[in-house]
């Protein structure tokens, strides 16, 4: 299903390719960068952010030689969904990858919430703040953390609104995410809202960081999981290098998350360690119930855990506590 690309010292880029009939251009895109941090929590604040603008800024110097995306200084609008969109920082990723200077950007708040304590049904509860402007016949670049996409279509919808409403035209998205299958949705939706309403629209483009990741549901056999929220590395479209590099430490594997809560990630760590630690505290506690290869198999059936060797899940667990907690001022 991925069909490689490029290939530098920087990253490679793969195109998926299957027998899904779909109006949007998908790619995986796999780097150093971020293969650090999807597989290691102690990747955060500024470090962070920093290692995802080089990722994203890769996928924009790979994809002007590889794909058909061609995109122009003075048509390009990073459009911000606050907060997850700031993690890309994709204002400076074009600026690295292209030495630009005068793109523009736009923002817009979307916060999501459950219906009600223990729904799966989502719902947006902040969306107060927007500051949006196109340049003519814009090229929309978004990144966002996706899940169940519920902030993504509210973002999508009032930009596409939006620029109807201003009496502009779209001409293009390229979306970034460290996400799941529902990105794909929401995009199909906007892209057909596109070709509606602007009659010369181009095109629609998702770059999925190290992989297209399942989000677990309450029925998924996982015995530590939040639904709606968790990525999963089981069941999902991931780039090889990706999968190679989670042998590199036994931990990798297990993460409750590829990504945890990316704003608090970036922008208040005290927060995101102390989730990260809550997670770790529970897999020590299961560590009496269940063996590092119980775990992986929940966790990552795909992997070979004989590679591994004789791993004690306990003192992965230990390990990964002593790492997060020193970490933690009083």
């Amino acid at each position: 299903m991925l069909n490689e690309l490029t290939r530098n010292a920087d990253g490679v880029l793969y195109r998926i390719e299957d027998n899904v009939e779909t109006a949007v251009n998908r790619y995986v895109l796999s780097t150093p960068e971020s293969r650090a941090i999807c597989n290691d929590p102690l990747v955060m604040g500024y470090e962070y952010t920093e290692k995802l603008e080089g990722a994203c800024a890769t996928f924009l110097r790979q994809a002007r030689e590889a794909t058909t995306l061609g995109l122009e200084e003075h048509r390009s609008v990073v459009f911000n969904i606050l907060r997850g969109g700031l993690n890309f920082s994709l204002r400076g990723a074009l600026a690295k990858a292209y030495g630009w200077n005068n793109h523009s950007s736009s923002f817009v708040t979307a916060q999501r919430a459950r219906v009600t304590e223990g729904s799966e049904q989502w719902h947006i509860t902040e969306d107060e703040y927007q500051k949006i402007t196109f340049p003519p016949k814009a090229q929309v670049i978004i990144g966002d953390v996706v899940a169940t996409g519920t902030s993504l279509r509210h973002g999508l919808e009032i930009m596409i609104q939006e620029a109807v409403k201003q009496g502009t035209e779209l001409g293009s998205i390229l979306f970034f995410t460290i996400g799941g299958p529902k990105s794909e949705e929401r995009l199909i939706e906007a892209d057909a809202a596109c070709r509606k309403h602007f009659p010369d629209y181009e095109g629609t483009h998702v770059c999925y960081i190290e992989g297209r990741f399942f989000v677990p549901t309450a029925e998924t056999p996982v015995t530590i999981k939040i639904t709606g929220t968790d990525l999963l590395r089981c069941h999902s479209l991931l780039a090889p290098e990706f999968i190679e590099s989670n042998f590199e430490a036994p931990s990798y594997p297990l993460e409750r998350c590829t990504i945890y809560d990316a704003g608090s990630r970036a922008f208040q760590v005290r927060e995101y360690l102390e989730d990260v630690i809550d997670y770790w505290m529970k897999v020590k506690e299961l560590a009496a119930s269940m063996s590092f290869a119980e775990v992986m198999e929940e966790r990552f059936p795909e992997l070979d855990v004989k590679r591994f060797g004789n791993v004690s899940l306990q003192d992965v667990a230990e390990g990964q506590l002593s790492s997060l907690q020193s970490l933690i001022r009083p």
